[in-house]
């Protein structure tokens, strides 16, 4: 079975069709989100409904929750909590209840999903550290666990001590514990503006973190038009 995980979406509807475009040809069985499917970005419905329609597991992100008042507003820097007022008044009532009662935490097909930490999914911890990750590590029901929230892909791999790779093909040994953070689908932030994502394959065990371009400049100017903050598209372009 292959499992695309995509994550931090952010409302980038032009990233989103892109990368469900290079997925078409591989097989894919089961889509899942980690979370952030709005937030910074001018289409978040469309995001919304998109993932509804391909029947995609989903977990809640930080901004997910925010948008939903599960998350105080007053917590986010000032780009972000302006970006989350005006995705507020973008989505119906349906998508907002969806938001709403989306789960913390999934485990399907031998993989345990979640936005940020594991260990304290409300809090929206970081895992960019090997110490972070031990700290999750030691809260997986199964031998791989996927994140985001970062928007920075890295694995970590724990067998007798933990080690980090940045490599995009990552197999799977017997007795080993793979944490994957598999980047961002709408806002990469490791310099690389090109849509990033991950696809599980487990009956070759295997693990591929994938980029994919799209037209940034056309999500720039729908920001404009949409009277968001030009910094949002800015960092689009070199990937911040």
């Amino acid at each position: 079975m292959k499992l695309a995980i995509l994550s931090d979406i952010h409302g980038n509807y032009d990233a989103l069709r892109a990368v469900l475009g290079s997925l078409s040809v591989q097989g894919i069985q089961t889509y899942v989100c980690l979370g952030d499917i709005v937030g910074y970005g001018p289409e978040p419905a469309a995001c919304l409904h998109t993932l509804i329609r391909y029947n995609a597991i989903i977990v809640a992100g930080n901004h997910d929750c925010a948008v939903t008042d599960r998350l105080p507003v007053n917590s986010f820097n000032a780009l972000a909590k302006e970006a989350i007022h005006w995705t507020r008044e973008q989505m119906g009532p349906e998508d907002l209840e969806f938001l709403a009662a989306l789960p913390l935490v999934e485990r399907v097909d031998g993989a345990d999903f979640v936005h940020g930490a594991l260990y304290t999914p409300e809090l929206f911890d970081y895992v960019q550290t090997s110490y972070d990750a031990s700290l999750s590590m030691s809260c997986m029901k199964n031998p791989v666990c996927f994140v985001g929230h970062s928007h920075v892909p890295i694995t970590f791999l724990q067998q007798d001590y933990i080690r980090y790779t940045t490599e995009n093909e990552i197999p799977l040994s017997a007795g080993e514990r793979i944490l994957v953070n598999v980047g961002s689908v709408g806002q990469p932030r490791d310099k690389d503006p090109r849509a990033c994502f991950a696809v599980y394959d487990t009956t070759e065990k295997v693990i591929s973190i994938q980029r994919v371009r799209y037209d940034v400049d056309a999500v720039v100017a729908k920001l404009r038009a949409a009277g968001l903050p030009s910094a949002l598209g800015e960092r689009l372009r070199v990937g911040r």
